[in-house]
């Protein structure tokens, strides 16, 4: 995570990206980190979400190139599985690209949006929309409880 925090804004955006994709560590850790630091909150803000979506968009996008015959194959999910799965994603469509930000199971939404081809324009906008409240919500928070804590940003 330090290496990321050294290169300032560019180290919170690929941060922020990599982090929402298969990668197993928080861009929460980064924003912090920045706000630490003395960064703009707005440019933080800004920075790790764009990071963060355009992350996301590339899991989409991995999902997309996904191939029925290769689930089954490595994942070892049955036809009726994963039909079963399509049908939930399908009741709820882009709408679940709001979720995207959850931990752990963001990216299994994101893939599996890209790979039942759910709209991706509108899946783009909910993506953007959840990622930005997350993290807007995140250092609106900081700063309440870093103030009680006695250090502002």
């Amino acid at each position: 995570m330090e290496f990321f925090l050294i290169w300032g804004y560019l180290g919170l955006f690929l941060g922020a990206f990599l982090a929402a994709t298969i990668l197993p560590f928080s861009s929460e850790i980064l924003v912090t980190g920045m706000l630490l630091a003395g960064a703009s909150p707005l440019y933080v803000l800004i920075t790790a979400t764009t990071g963060n979506w355009l992350g996301s968009l590339s899991t989409y996008g991995i999902g997309w190139l996904g191939k029925w015959e290769w689930i089954e194959k490595w994942f070892k999910v049955s036809p009726e599985k994963i039909e079963k799965q399509r049908r939930k994603i399908a009741k709820f469509g882009s709408l679940l690209a709001l979720l995207v930000w959850l931990p752990v199971v963001g990216d299994v939404i994101a893939l599996a949006l890209g790979f039942y081809r759910v709209n991706f324009t509108k899946c783009c906008v909910f993506m953007l929309i959840g990622k930005f409240l997350r993290f807007l919500i995140y250092i609106i928070l900081f700063d309440k409880i870093g103030g009680w804590l006695g250090f502002e940003i």
